[in-house]
């Protein structure tokens, strides 16, 4: 059975991003440099055998794709469930601000995947709301296999949901490096070993990892 290919990739950088704020899901957009790592990330994406473009309701997210999109003269399916983390209290504000209401707690935040900053999310909480647009994709899309799908998305996002398809246990989230702007998370699904006639449009694949920060600047 041909492998599924999977490349989730991050959206252009925004002012936020440039000025150390936290997004989570407030509804930012692209810098001008954003825009510009958009359109190269599309064409570094233009030679591979794309089935489909899924991106993140968050016009960060939005506009990445549809770039993408152009290139390789397709549209763009919205889930909303692809979304950022929402951050609670701490979105809008600077790593610094968030530092001097919370000391320590960014450090608690990214060490331990099922602790929330305050009115906020976990990345258990993200893992567990994105994973299902994955299996739906196993379950109904018939063109999968000996293609990609690209989902265009959030740094945090990607990172639950590439923990939890590989099967990372809770205290193994944090390994994952921050990822950069337009750069890709990349995983291949394939029939799971050892299960007596798997099928995997009921879900039932094994991940396997291909690369951490692909495609975007170094």
């Amino acid at each position: 059975m041909k492998d599924r290919g999977l490349i989730m990739l991050r959206h252009g950088e925004t002012t936020y991003n440039a000025t150390r704020r936290m997004q989570g899901q407030l509804d930012t957009e692209l810098s001008e440099r954003g825009m510009e790592q958009a359109v190269a990330a599309a064409h570094k994406l233009g030679h591979l055998p794309i089935s489909r473009v899924i991106s993140s309701d968050l016009r960060r997210a939005a506009d990445t794709a549809k770039l993408i999109g152009a290139r390789l003269d397709m549209d763009v399916e919205i889930d909303p469930r692809l979304r950022e983390t929402h951050l609670g209290l701490w979105q809008g504000r600077t790593h610094d601000e968030v530092d001097v209401e919370f000391p320590g707690k960014r450090a608690t935040w990214r060490n331990s995947p099922g602790w929330a900053p305050p009115e906020g999310e976990s990345r258990l909480d993200v893992a567990a709301r994105a994973r299902p647009v994955i299996d739906e994709l196993l379950a109904g899309h018939s063109d999968w296999p000996g293609t990609w799908v690209v989902i265009v998305a959030h740094g945090g996002a990607i990172s639950a949901l590439t923990s939890n398809l590989l099967g990372f246990r809770t205290e193994q989230y944090p390994l994952l490096t921050g990822l950069k702007n337009t750069a890709a998370s990349v995983l291949v699904g394939r029939p799971r070993f050892g299960v007596e006639n798997p099928d995997v449009t009921r879900g039932d694949a094994q991940w396997y990892f291909r690369g951490w920060n692909v495609f975007g600047e170094v």
